[in-house]
């Protein structure tokens, strides 16, 4: 069973959104309480509250969604590396193989 937020949001599937909503509640909770302990007023403390939610969900989102596109780039390098390892292993394109001087001369 999938939890939809805001009936669009995929919380299950969709990478960061879990971490984004439950961090979003916690600054909510932060900011509200942060808030209503200052002024004593509800009513503007539940404003509060809802900006507060909505500004650390969004922070946090982007924040991890710019980490996991960091980590895919470094995935695919380190996978395309490995294959040029694997292809040029041993052959005269290797870059770790040293040329002797008829190797050199045959270039």
């Amino acid at each position: 069973q999938s939890f939809k937020l805001l009936g669009f949001l995929d919380v299950k599937s969709v990478p960061c959104a879990r971490e984004s909503v439950l961090y979003g509640s916690l600054g909510s909770l932060v900011v509200g309480l942060g808030h209503f302990v200052a002024t004593s007023r509800v009513r503007r403390s539940c404003d509060f509250a809802v900006g507060g939610f909505i500004c650390t969900m969004l922070g946090y989102w982007f924040y991890c969604r710019y980490n996991l596109a960091q980590q895919r780039i470094r995935q695919r390098m380190l996978k395309e590396g490995m294959r040029n390892k694997i292809l040029f292993e041993g052959s005269s394109l290797d870059p770790e193989r040293k040329q002797t001087g008829s190797e050199r001369s045959d270039s």
